[in-house]
């Protein structure tokens, strides 16, 4: 009978430094990393991910990076089959499986018993098309009365996420967040991480990443991914977005560089927010001389 595969979490909100502490933390653990950021599955998408760079990735096996292209769409049902995947095959050649996030809907897809409702196309149509007759934001109000919980989940501007909450709801008739169980692992040997990092020090470490994503070339990496504009879930990433409409000619590039920081900031504080409520994440300051000690000692003891 096989050893079950040992998993490790690394989560927090964006620029906390998940990635290099889940790359130093394979290096000791004789780990490959998963990755559960939505943003990074799609290829030629880099600067504005943050995707770590093969330098930064050490030569750390990495899954899940680069599997599509900006064109198609990106499902939480097929990211959850290809990710559960990857950890079986990590697994099987007794290494230990980290995955590093995202959200916290794509973290708990890999390892929660989570099954995600089916999908009626016609029903889908007919609030697609309510999205384009009056816009995210109003979409956004009619699913805050209809579900709460779901709209306080979810980006106001994010109106590919709003059409399926309110698919799920009418298909189901039941909240769209009520599909989410306690949180409860498929995985016996799990340890969560989250990095903690105060509040004013993340929205400058935001802000400072949003330069450098600029100073790296990220509008003309934005330029360059032919079919972004029309694609149904990438062109909704941020700074993508916001980069898009600045080259549709609707905002400037320095309107476009402070609205990316200000989103970013308010994902932020969403991301830490849903991710407070697991119970299972040990919670570790980010800027701990100690960190990499402290983590291993979470996963094989002190």
């Amino acid at each position: 009978m096989s050893t079950p595969t040992r998993v490790v979490t690394i989560v927090g909100p964006t620029a906390s430094g998940k990635t290099r502490l889940s790359v130093r933390l394979a290096q000791r653990l004789d780990g490959e990393i998963v990755n559960a950021d939505s943003v990074q599955l799609y290829r030629g998408m880099d600067i504005g991910s943050a995707k770590a760079t093969a330098q930064e990735r050490a030569g750390v096996p990495h899954h899940l990076l680069d599997v599509l292209e900006v064109t198609e769409e990106a499902s939480v049902a097929d990211f959850q089959r290809r990710a559960r995947r990857a950890i079986d095959e990590i697994g099987s050649r007794g290494r230990t499986a980290i995955v590093v996030g995202g959200s916290s809907l794509y973290v708990r897809a890999v390892l929660d018993p989570l099954d995600f409702p089916g999908t009626d196309p016609q029903v889908r149509a007919r609030w697609t098309r309510r999205l384009g007759e009056i816009g995210p934001h109003a979409l956004h109000a009619i699913l805050a009365e209809r579900d709460p919980q779901a709209a306080a989940a979810i980006l106001p501007t994010n109106g590919r996420r709003i059409v399926r909450a309110l698919e799920v709801g009418e298909l189901t008739g039941r909240p769209f967040v009520a599909t989410m169980p306690p949180p409860r692992s498929i995985y016996p040997h799990l340890v969560m991480i989250g990095l903690d990092v105060p509040r004013e020090e993340l929205d400058a470490r935001i802000d400072a990443r949003v330069d450098r994503m600029w100073a790296d070339g990220f509008v003309d990496e934005v330029r360059s991914l032919t079919g972004l504009a029309g694609s149904p879930t990438a062109s909704r990433a941020l700074g993508y977005q916001q980069v898009l409409a600045h080259l549709a000619g609707e905002i400037t590039e320095e309107e476009a560089r402070e609205q990316t920081k200000l989103a970013t900031r308010r994902f932020a504080r969403r991301q830490d927010r849903m991710m407070r409520k697991d119970p299972r994440i040990h919670w570790l300051r980010y800027d701990d001389p100690d960190l990499l000690a402290r983590a291993t000692a979470l996963v094989v003891g002190p």
